[in-house]
């Protein structure tokens, strides 16, 4: 069989039969850095803690976050699939997950209407502690960035606290929520606007309700 540290990287979490001699074409052209943890064992990835997750977003070492080493590899398969099939992740999204029709027009100001905001379950969750729900928030509206920084401008963060703390801060504690928008070379989505929520140990009949029973697609594939 090999061991892992003389098997090629696309080998790694793959039952045996299952192996190819190539490596496939959605694991061709990774980073260093995404081809090193393709290869690593999942028995040596270890999980991120609620404080850990807490401690990166206050930070905002946003890279830090990881997949389990085979949810990244399932990640990039099913996404390659999605880019021949559809065209492009956006499109996928936009007509099999969140039934938006392009050009996207919001009815009014950010958060103003309900049905400019959907909420659903990250369809390929970081490795996190299991007792987190990882939520992302989708909006047709943009939501502002300085062109200097790149980071959120003080009136769209405080547009997202007022909507995060009416929407989960009204039914979720304080020390049990968090949110965060990834930095723009992070979104595997550019063209939809959207942040990440994510929950500690949240009441499931909760998240049903405000995902309207939504259920990520790697529950599914």
């Amino acid at each position: 069989m090999g061991s892992v540290d003389t098997m090629p990287y696309w080998h790694v979490n793959v039952p045996e039969h299952e192996r190819t001699e190539e490596c496939p074409e959605f694991l061709s052209s990774l980073s260093a850095k995404d081809s090193g943890h393709i290869g690593t064992p999942d028995s040596q990835y270890r999980l991120t803690t609620w404080p850990e997750v807490q401690n990166i977003v206050a930070e905002n070492r946003l890279d830090a976050f990881r997949r389990v080493p085979s949810d990244l590899r399932r990640y990039l398969q099913y996404n390659w699939g999605l880019k021949r099939d559809y065209g492009s992740i956006m499109n996928f999204v936009l007509s099999q997950r969140l039934h938006w029709e392009a050009p996207l027009k919001p009815r009014g100001r950010p958060f103003e209407f309900d049905d400019d905001v959907k909420i659903l379950w990250n369809d390929w969750p970081y490795g996190i502690d299991e007792k987190i729900v990882h939520l992302v928030v989708w909006t047709k509206f943009e939501l502002d960035e300085d062109p200097v920084t790149a980071d959120l401008t003080d009136e769209a963060r405080s547009a997202i606290e007022e909507y995060v703390k009416k929407t989960f801060g009204s039914r979720i504690p304080k020390d049990r929520y968090i949110w965060f928008k990834n930095w723009r070379s992070l979104k595997s989505v550019h063209a939809v606007e959207h942040f990440h929520v994510m929950l500690y140990d949240p009441d499931p009949e909760f998240v049903d309700e405000i995902t309207n029973g939504d259920i990520p697609l790697c529950r599914k594939v």
